[in-house]
Formats: C-alpha cells, sequence, structure tokens
C-alpha cells in the first residue's frame, strides 16, 4: 500500500514554472485581442460611429470581468450540475482557491486557468458588437452584455469545456472556441438584429469603412493575439500539441486570406485590404475548432474553405434583408460551423485526441458529434440572444432615435468624435495678421 501511495505521488501533477508562464503569456495576448477587435471594427464603421465602436468591445472588459469573478468562472468551470451547468462555491470571487492549487490534471494554477478563461468571456460579447454598429443604446448594450454571458456564455462554455459538460462528454472536438465563442456571438449576433431591425439607408446610403488603416491594424492585432487564444487552449506544451495548434493558425489563416482575395479579383475585380482583413479573421475563426486535431496540409485546406465560403456569406445579408453591419454572421458564424463541421473530415487522429475524421478512416462518427455540437449551441444562442433582445427593447430600448442614428450616434451616446477637424488646414485663430492678404491673393487666383 505505501508503495502504491509512493507511486500516486510520484505520477500527480506538479506546478511547471514553463507552463505557468507561458500561460500568463498567452492570456495577456487573448486580452490584447478585445482592444484588436475594437480597431478593427472601429475602422469598419463610419465615422461618426467609431467611438461607440470602441466603446462597445472595450466596456466589455469592465463588465465580464467583474462578473466572471463573482460568478462566471463557477458556472462555466465549477462541479457539473446536469451537464449543463457547473457551480463550485470555492470558484465564487475566485475566494476559495489556493494560489498554487493545480487545475485539474494540469501543471498550472487555478488562478491562471481562471484569467486565461476569463479572456476568451471578454471577446465573446464583443465579437456580437460588429453586427449592432451604427444604432444601439449604450446602456442597452452594457445591460445585454451582462446578461447575455451570464445566461448564454457561461452555460454554453460549460457544455463545451466543463468536466461533466453535455457535448464535452459527448466527444465534440472543440479545441479553442468554434462553437463556444465563434457560432455562440454569430447565432446572437443573428437573433439580435432581427428583432432591432437595420440602419436607417440600409442598401441604400453609402456606408463603407471610415480608416482602412484602423481595420488593418485591429486584423494585424487579431492575428498576433491568436496564437494565445490557440496555442494557449492546450494549456501548455509539453507534448507538441499547443505548437502544431500554432502552426496550424499561421497556415490557415494565410490560405482563407489568399482565398478571400482569389474571389474578390474573381467576382469584382480588386484584391482589396478590406478583404484581405476579413480573409484572415475567417481563417482564425475556422481553425479555432479544428487546429488542434488536423495536420498543416489539412489546416491549409480548412483555411481556403473558410476564405472562400465566407467571402461569399457576406453578401447573404443582402439578399435576406438583415443588417449584419460588419458581417459577424458571414464571417463569424459562418467561419465557427466550417471550422467545426470540417473536424469531422480533417482530424487526423494523431495529434489532440485519436478521434479521426472520414479522410483518415473515421468514418462518419465524428462528423455527427461536431453537427450535435453546432447545431445545439446555433439554436440555443440565437434564440435566447433574440428574446434577451426583445425583453430589452420592450422595456428600455434598445435602439437610439432615428434623427440621432443620422447626426451621429457618438456625439449622442459619448459626446465625443473621434477626429477633431476644427483645426484641420489652420483656423482663423491660427492665422497670423497677413492672413486675410494671403486670402484674397487665393482668392483672385481662382477667379482667374
Amino acid at each position: 500500500m505505501a508503495s502504491a501511495i509512493t507511486t500516486l505521488a510520484a505520477d500527480a501533477p506538479t506546478l511547471s514554472a514553463a507552463n505557468t508562464g507561458f500561460m500568463l503569456i498567452c492570456s495577456a495576448l487573448v486580452m490584447l485581442m478585445t482592444p484588436g477587435l475594437a480597431f478593427f471594427y472601429g475602422g469598419m464603421v463610419r465615422v461618426k460611429s467609431s467611438l461607440n465602436m470602441l466603446m462597445m468591445s472595450f466596456i466589455s472588459l469592465g463588465i465580464v470581468t467583474i462578473l466572471w469573478v463573482l460568478y462566471g468562472f463557477s458556472l462555466a468551470f465549477g462541479t457539473d450540475s446536469g451537464s449543463f451547468i457547473g457551480w463550485s462555491s470555492d470558484y465564487v470571487g475566485l475566494s476559495g482557491i489556493g494560489i498554487t492549487e493545480l487545475w485539474d490534471g494540469y501543471t498550472i494554477p487555478v488562478y491562471v486557468f481562471a484569467v486565461f478563461q476569463l479572456m476568451f468571456a471578454v471577446i465573446t460579447p464583443a465579437l456580437i458588437s460588429g453586427a449592432l454598429a451604427d444604432r444601439v443604446k449604450f446602456s442597452a448594450w452594457a445591460l445585454f452584455s451582462a446578461l447575455w454571458v451570464t445566461v448564454v456564455y457561461f452555460p454554453v462554455a460549460h457544455w463545451v469545456w466543463g468536466a461533466g459538460g453535455w457535448l464535452f462528454e459527448l466527444g465534440v472536438i472543440d479545441f479553442a472556441g468554434g462553437t463556444a465563442v465563434h457560432i455562440n456571438a454569430g447565432a446572437a449576433a443573428l437573433g439580435v438584429i432581427l428583432v432591432i431591425g437595420k440602419r436607417v439607408g440600409f442598401k441604400r446610403d453609402p456606408m463603407r469603412p471610415h480608416s482602412l488603416p484602423l481595420v488593418m491594424l485591429g486584423a494585424g492585432l487579431l492575428w498576433f493575439g491568436w496564437f494565445g487564444f490557440n496555442a494557449g487552449s492546450w494549456l501548455g506544451n509539453d507534448d507538441g500539441v499547443g505548437a502544431v495548434m500554432f502552426v496550424n493558425t499561421q497556415v490557415a489563416t494565410a490560405a482563407a486570406m489568399l482565398a478571400w482575395l482569389a474571389y474578390e479579383k474573381l467576382r469584382h475585380g480588386s484584391f482589396t485590404t478590406l478583404g484581405a482583413a476579413s480573409g484572415a479573421v475567417a481563417g482564425l475563426v475556422a481553425i479555432t475548432p479544428s487546429g488542434g486535431s488536423c495536420s498543416p496540409l489539412g489546416a491549409i485546406a480548412i483555411g481556403a474553405i473558410a476564405g472562400l465560403v465566407c467571402a461569399m456569406a457576406v453578401g447573404l445579408k443582402y439578399k435576406f434583408g438583415y443588417d449584419d453591419s460588419l458581417d459577424v454572421v458571414g464571417v463569424h458564424l459562418v467561419g465557427g460551423v466550417i471550422g467545426s463541421l470540417l473536424v469531422g473530415f480533417f482530424a487526423t487522429g494523431g495529434v489532440q485526441s485519436d478521434a479521426a475524421g472520414l479522410f483518415y478512416g473515421g468514418g462518419l462518427e465524428q462528423l455527427g458529434k461536431q453537427a450535435i455540437g453546432v447545431f445545439s449551441v446555433l439554436a440555443y444562442s440565437l434564440v435566447v440572444s433574440a428574446v434577451l433582445a426583445f425583453l430589452l427593447d420592450k422595456t428600455m430600448g434598445m435602439r437610439v432615435t432615428e434623427d440621432d442614428e443620422v447626426s451621429g450616434i457618438d456625439q449622442v451616446e459619448h459626446a465625443e468624435t473621434a477626429y477633431d477637424f476644427s483645426g484641420a488646414g489652420g483656423g482663423a485663430s491660427s492665422r497670423s495678421t497677413a492672413a486675410p492678404v494671403h486670402a484674397a491673393a487665393a482668392s483672385k487666383k481662382v477667379d482667374a
């Protein structure tokens, strides 16, 4: 008996300084993704809405962080209750956790796992905001975010990643959030916009991005932070799986960007910067659930398929008449569905698990599991999000007035503008006494 106890003690995980440091860095990278998303979305809207778009992402860093500490971590990763939700009193307020207490079966502290998962919880409602640009009251958005993470994100995170969660136990593969993050957010976005309606001037007025450099900056920050998002989800790299995921993240994103640009060139005749940025994000979304189960060649295929299909999907809003302002449905919902389902084809059975896809002799079993995960999360998030939006719209009102939307939501909701044009080109206060002479001379030249 003593020998058996000694063996068990020797096999028990011990705190790894390397893995702990690695996961803290990954957590910081994922945190950076939310400001990156803010820039990405902020550049895509018209100038009169850019600050509001930035704030709709930034506020998530405040709201979700506090809720996660108070009860979110407990709901998502506490002791399972009925396969649908978790709860552990020790996790409430993160008050009952020892500073060296290890996360279940891993070599990192519970605190490190909690803060890493917090950053996932923060960015998910921020993703939804891109579909609602130009027209939602900031107070209503803040309350919606708090309610949504409580009744949608925390439970779904438990389903997918929590020990005892029903999708986890079913064997659905979601390495870093294809269902829990991207399908969840994309379906929620669709549910909300079906309730609150279209922007004033949708399909009539030009609604072009006001700053493509900001879009590219945001996409670059997202791509950079996504390495922490994906590679960090293995919670260490003792066996090389995290390294495979890192490589697959890069190659799938590259393939998706190229596929999107190729589609644009053939369909519209141009290679656009917005297309490059959007294609990259589509690839990042698609590889998130699948990159831990496929080879780099499989990642190229997944990325290329996602880039092509998402490029086609973003135009569906004009055909079906739903106003998905910044293509959250077309990129995150569609990309998440593609990446999650393609696990059933491209899983090699030799990376994160022994589950193999159709192309590697595994038959249709894993594809069936993936489909259950995809459509259950999609349906739950779509319906509950629409109900939340409906209730808020009928009580406090979700939308600003039409006049406020036309004049600009930044001034109405934040009393600010993104850019100060008052001094552009010089103003009267900055001119010298000789300015009228130069102005008169200029006027004569124009008349001539």
